[in-house]
């Protein structure tokens, strides 16, 4: 028993030293087909992962985190913002969400992300004059409650919120966005009365998105051949350049020595050109082990605490921003690495340990018929799979794309299939498609088999796009 309980005291200090210190995940779960909260959390802990910021403050994700020691940052959506206006309200939510799991054995609660990037300019000012009344009401309940000690609240933002000036375009000249200057000043007051940080979200592959004029090696941290001087200071990245501009928009406003976390970064392996596994680990390989030095910036050296985005890619994620969107995940759909990494910083890639015990439906994938005879439906039904399922790996540029047009048929009518669970009503698509117990993956291309889950939430009702299906067969054929 002795010699057990040694062994097991051994193992778990070795876990604690995979990961960067400070290093966090994001856990998004916006999927048709989720793992069991259960089994992210043993995924996390595998993997010496002591930090994960979530989208929600869902009972069973929160459940699943009680007495792991692990420390959360829970949140609360942009479409509930305007809700936590009332103090009541937010008194509710911080009983219901932080208080209750406040015990030992419980929820190790850190942070309360008031909103997702809010001031987004696609929002169209949406959230503007709700955000800091919801941050000031959340922190309030929290102090009232006796947490404010130990639990912050902070709105993590994206990078657009800051900027340099066309004519001084150099991190050092980095001011707030104009049109919102004085409500970020009011924002970064809150936050440092309050002991709270400033949340960035800082993503170096949106610099290259759409850009081809940007310099592609910038993204990364290898070095380039033409750094940015910045008054004698040499950027050779944009995470730097990114990061130190919001420094210096702190400091234009008097707060030049606010903690700022890093609440997203990190890289795609799909859905664009630039979004592979070897970009991703190109990436990676150059992030975790500056963070793993303490390196910091040049205008903020030291110690930076990230949450990389994200764990597990998400299928149902909205592709407006672009279909990059849903493969964020270091991890596969199904709790799988993608690639060899290092989450200690230190050099020593290998593939991190997957999810365990992860059931998969039957080995059956839906194909094109090629005995169709009747092809003028075809481009109708491949839309309609593709509306309903993810399409994204066919784009421009992803692993999917040499696909012939029997593959990209095939393609989207199997993902649709396994969305709906391998309903055989969903693999008809008037006679188009047939079932087949043959992989039909490809050398480049993975016709997945979906999981089996517990919580399965396709983008629309099974049942309705089996009658959709049917009603078609029945009018057009």
């Amino acid at each position: 028993m002795e010699k057990e309980w040694i062994l097991r005291w051994v193992l778990v200090v070795g876990v604690m030293g995979w990961c960067v210190e400070g290093l966090g995940v994001n856990w998004g779960t916006q999927a048709t087909h989720k793992l069991p909260p259960e089994t992210v959390v043993q995924m996390l802990k595998d993997n010496g992962i002591q930090k994960v910021k979530l989208f929600d403050a869902d009972d069973s994700t929160m459940s699943a985190l009680a007495g792991t020691e692990i420390e959360v940052m829970v949140a609360i959506p942009n479409n509930q913002l305007a809700e936590m206006n009332d103090y009541g309200r937010a008194k509710q939510w911080v009983r219901k969400n932080v208080t209750r799991y406040n015990f030992n054995g419980g929820v190790k609660i850190k942070y309360v992300a008031v909103g997702n990037e809010p001031f987004l300019k696609s929002y169209n000012n949406s959230f503007l004059n709700i955000t800091l009344p919801a941050l000031q009401n959340i922190q309030n309940a929290l102090n009232e409650a006796g947490l404010g000690d130990m639990v912050k609240a902070t709105v993590p933002l994206n990078a657009d919120v800051y900027q340099s000036p066309d004519n001084n375009p150099v991190p050092s000249a980095g001011i707030f966005r104009p049109d919102i200057n004085g409500l970020m000043t009011e924002i970064v007051q809150f936050l440092s009365k309050n002991g709270a940080p400033f949340t960035v979200n800082i993503y170096p592959f949106l610099s290259l998105y759409g850009n081809d004029d940007f310099p592609f090696n910038y993204a990364f941290f290898d070095g380039v051949d033409n750094p940015i001087n910045d008054n004698g200071i040499l950027y050779t990245n944009v995470f730097d350049a990114n990061f130190d501009t919001l420094v210096s928009a702190l400091k234009s406003v008097g707060y030049g020595d606010l903690p700022i976390l890093v609440g997203e970064v990190g890289w795609p392996t799909e859905g664009d050109k630039n979004a592979n596994a070897g970009n991703a680990l190109r990436f990676y390989n150059g992030l975790l082990p500056r963070l793993a030095a303490n390196k910091g910036t040049p205008r903020r050296p030291g110690f930076i605490e990230v949450y990389l985005f994200g764990l597990i890619d998400e299928d149902a994620k909205s592709i407006a921003p672009g279909n990059f969107e849903r493969h964020w995940g270091i991890f596969r759909y199904d709790g799988q690495p993608k690639f060899p990494m290092d989450l200690s910083g230190q050099g020593q890639n290998k593939l991190l340990i997957g999810a365990q015990g992860v059931k998969y439906l039957a080995p059956m994938w839906c194909m094109f018929n090629p005995d169709a005879k009747d092809l003028s439906k075809l481009a109708d039904n491949i839309n309609y799979a593709c509306t309903f399922a993810d399409c994204t790996a066919l784009g421009y540029g992803s692993s999917c794309n040499n696909l012939d047009a029997n593959g990209n048929a095939s393609y989207a009518f199997n993902m649709y299939f396994q969305v709906q669970n391998q309903n055989r009503m969903a693999c008809n698509f008037q006679g188009l498609a047939k079932l087949t117990t043959d992989n039909i993956s490809t050398p480049t291309c993975n016709f997945i088999v979906q999981i089996v889950s517990s919580s399965s939430t396709p983008l629309i009702p099974s049942l309705v796009g089996f009658l959709l299906i049917a009603l078609s067969s029945i009018l057009f054929t």
